[in-house]
């Protein structure tokens, strides 16, 4: 008699359909964790330019399996659950699919949305994490990657403003923080300073800063003298070039200003601002 009452408990559709629930949120779990893991050790086996990059890779891919996988199994575990309900599946699909014929018409921004972000996941376009501009409609837009589905990507600005730009709308890709990044700043120095007194002093404040404790770990190649690169009303234009670990550009760049002004004071290197000069006629 229990195991009469037993059968009957557990082919009740109550207990069946919250027991399909509970295995689609067991198999969500341990996907989750297998996906992650197996996502890392297949990273791992190419050769990314540092670690930071191959980090990237990695949260990217496993943000997204992780999203096609749940969204699978809950499209099964729906389908199980209709049918422990007794409902017609196939009436359902019929129907449904009159509906995709309706929707498919005014689906294709969506289909190039999808098409558009598998592209940017398997050339490896961006990451999560990357800073990058897109250029959609004309229009530039800024920030980091927080997040990138196959059809949407989410970039929050230096505002804090979160973007939401569907990939297909997207016609230029600027990624900022890929492998590397270059530190490029223009100096500008008076027309009376010796040219190769500012090479020195430059050259001199880069190797410094990837001596440095705090910069050295962020420096590829130290900021040094690369030309004049042009004359202008009231000073002599400079350019300084290095390279650096992606996103620590501005960082270092902004270090190697504020050095560059106190070396520049300290050997009588004067960083001029315009001047007008008014003459009176006798």
């Amino acid at each position: 008699m229990d195991y009469v009452l037993l059968k009957e408990i557990i082919t009740s559709p109550a207990v069946q359909v919250c027991l399909t629930l509970l295995a689609v949120l067991v198999l969500q779990f341990v996907s989750r964790h297998a996906i992650a893991h197996i996502v890392k050790h297949s990273v791992r086996g190419h050769k990314y330019v540092s670690r930071l990059d191959e980090q990237k890779r990695a949260n990217t891919l496993t943000n997204i399996f992780q999203t096609a996988t749940a969204v699978a199994l809950w499209i099964v575990g729906v389908f199980v659950i209709l049918s422990q309900l007794h409902i017609n599946i196939a009436a359902l699909m019929t129907g449904a699919g009159l509906i995709g014929v309706i929707v498919g018409f005014g689906a294709q921004s969506a289909i190039s949305d999808f098409l558009a972000g598998m592209f940017i996941l398997a050339e490896n376009q961006y990451r999560v994490g990357d800073i990058v501009s897109l250029t959609v409609a004309s229009k530039e837009i800024s920030g980091v990657v927080e997040d990138i589905t196959i059809r949407i990507t989410r970039l929050r600005d230096l505002d804090g403003n979160l973007h939401i730009v569907r990939n297909g709308l997207t016609t230029t890709i600027t990624n900022l923080t890929f492998n590397y990044a270059n530190v490029n700043v223009d100096v500008r120095v008076a027309y009376e300073s010796d040219i190769d007194t500012v090479e020195h002093v430059i050259n001199e404040v880069g190797l410094a800063m990837s001596k440095d404790e705090k910069w050295g770990k962020a420096i590829k190649e130290p900021i040094a003298f690369l030309r004049v690169d042009g004359f202008e009303e009231s000073a002599v234009r400079v350019k300084a070039l290095g390279k650096v670990e992606p996103a620590m550009q501005w960082g270092v760049a902004g270090e190697f200003r504020r050095r560059i002004k106190k070396a520049f004071e300290k050997s009588g290197i004067t960083i001029p601002f315009p001047q007008v000069v008014v003459r009176k006629n006798s």
